[in-house]
Order: C-alpha cells, then sequence, then structure tokens
C-alpha cells in the first residue's frame, strides 16, 4: 500500500517551506529531519515532558504531538529564531548570566515558554513564572535559576520597551542553511 503524502505549507521563523509529507509525521521529526531545526528537542514523545516545546501561531505547542499536517498554514517559532551566537535575544543573555540553563536539553523548550509568558504578560510573579515552565521538565537546575533567569529577562525587556531606544526584535536573521533549505 502506497501512503498518499501530503503538501504542507509553513513559515518558521520567517521563512516559508513547503514540502510534501506523510500524513503521519510529527511536526517534531518535520521540523529536525525535514527542515533542519535541531534546536526542537525530543525527550518523552508523548508530550508530557516539554522538550518540543515550539510557539505554533503564538502560542506554545507540544510539537511530538502535533502532525505536520496539522500545521499547515502556520506560524511557527523555533530557539533558532531567537538570537545568534554574536548577538543573543535578553531571554537568552539572561538565562546565561543566572545559569538557567546547565546540560541545555531543557533549554530551548524553556525559552519558547518564556516567550509565550513575557509577550502576554511582561511582568510575571514568580508563581506566574513557576506555573509556566512547570510544564516543561528540568531534571539539572531545580528551576530556581530558570526563574530568576525569566525574571532578569523580563526586567530587561521592560526597560528595552520604555527606553524606545531599541525594540525586540520578532525574529532573528535566519541562517544561510535554513534559507537553502527553504528553496
Amino acid at each position: 500500500m502506497t501512503i498518499v503524502k501530503e503538501t504542507v505549507h509553513v513559515t518558521v521563523n520567517g521563512i516559508a517551506f513547503e514540502r510534501s509529507v506523510e500524513p503521519r509525521l510529527l511536526l517534531s521529526d518535520f521540523l529536525r529531519h525535514d527542515l533542519g531545526f535541531t534546536g526542537t528537542h525530543v525527550g518523552c514523545e508523548h508530550g508530557v515532558c516539554g522538550m518540543c516545546t515550539i510557539l505554533l501561531d503564538g502560542r506554545t505547542a507540544r510539537s511530538c504531538l502535533t502532525l505536520a499536517v496539522q500545521a499547515d498554514g502556520c506560524q511557527i517559532r523555533t530557539v533558532e529564531s531567537l538570537g545568534t551566537i554574536d548577538a543573543l535575544h535578553p531571554i537568552q543573555e539572561a538565562f546565561w548570566e543566572k545559569h538557567g540553563l546547565q546540560c541545555g536539553y531543557c533549554t530551548p523548550a524553556m525559552l519558547m515558554t518564556a516567550i509565550e509568558l513575557l509577550d502576554a504578560n511582561p511582568n510575571p510573579s514568580r508563581d506566574e513564572i513557576r506555573d509556566a515552565v512547570g510544564g516543561n521538565l528540568c531534571r539539572c537546575t531545580g528551576y530556581q535559576t530558570i526563574v530568576e533567569s525569566i525574571e532578569l529577562a523580563a526586567k530587561r525587556l521592560a526597560a528595552t520597551r520604555t527606553s524606545a531606544a531599541r525594540t525586540t526584535p520578532t525574529s532573528a536573521p535566519a541562517t544561510e542553511r535554513a534559507k537553502e533549505m527553504a528553496k
């Protein structure tokens, strides 16, 4: 029996992609293997650990529970959209400075969760931060440094907004590899 492929149109980190995929292909596998966005990690493959968290039309989503065909027509942001090694996003800087990462496996999911939280609530309480990241498992940090990192990021982003000297980019420039893959 031949599996009929379906065409999927998505915009990932500001780059439009069109691919033919099997209907059963998970969005996490599509992002990682077909498009090369390996910052989206896969842990439990049951949606429990949160490692595969991305932003799907601005809302966090578990990409291991979503089929690629379900994302047809959607805007997707992965951790690769945040910054570059030379120009980190303020959330990445805060995680670096406050040691909000250790092994780094949960970091992409924590960062994307923080993006959604701070977009919706620029000044969250500690309890609101804990609630937001509670769906992402971390075995290394005990979460305290993650909470402190998001608090610092919130302060810095607020200062940036009030100064009006510069605005926070919605996405960083795409990598050359991603541009090539879009062709």
